[in-house]
């Protein structure tokens, strides 16, 4: 599986143990950046991710900023993302079963490398469960849609 990354300056180190951890599960990684310490606009960096994510450039995508949610919200205004923070296993997993999320957020000054590498775990090892949960997931599709049109 092919996995897209994308961070801002706050999560160079994180980003580096999740790379390490993915590439040691045999996944591969396009990394998206940024490299760099110096201070830059997380949305840039989430813009990126969810783009490949929607194109099917990559299969899945990780965004790491301070708390996740900033980059979150950037990548959620691309059509066809559904991205999520999490700070724990359990709402990772609910986010592949239930809402079939492609895009997974974490904050590098919320949680450390090990749990990071759990919470990855977790959601990508989960599947999405379909059923009535398709039926959600569609509804919410369809909101987009809606704003979309207008």
């Amino acid at each position: 599986m092919k996995i897209g990354i994308g961070n801002d300056h706050s999560a160079l180190e994180l980003k580096a143990e999740i790379i390490g951890f993915l590439k040691e599960k045999g996944y591969e990684i396009v990394d998206f950046g940024t490299n760099s310490t110096e201070s830059c606009d997380y949305p840039i960096y989430g813009e990126k991710v969810a783009r490949a994510v929607a194109a099917g450039e990559v299969e899945k995508g990780i965004l790491i900023c301070g708390t996740g949610l900033g980059i979150s919200l950037a990548a959620n205004k691309v059509e066809g993302i559904r991205a999520v923070v999490c700070s724990e296993p359990f709402t990772a997993k609910m986010s592949r079963a239930h809402n079939n999320c492609n895009i997974l957020a974490l904050g590098a000054r919320v949680v450390g490398a090990e749990l990071a590498k759990m919470i990855v775990d977790t959601w990508l090892s989960t599947e999405f469960e379909g059923g009535r949960h398709q039926r959600r997931v569609d509804m919410i599709m369809d909101i987009e849609k809606r704003n979309r049109e207008k």
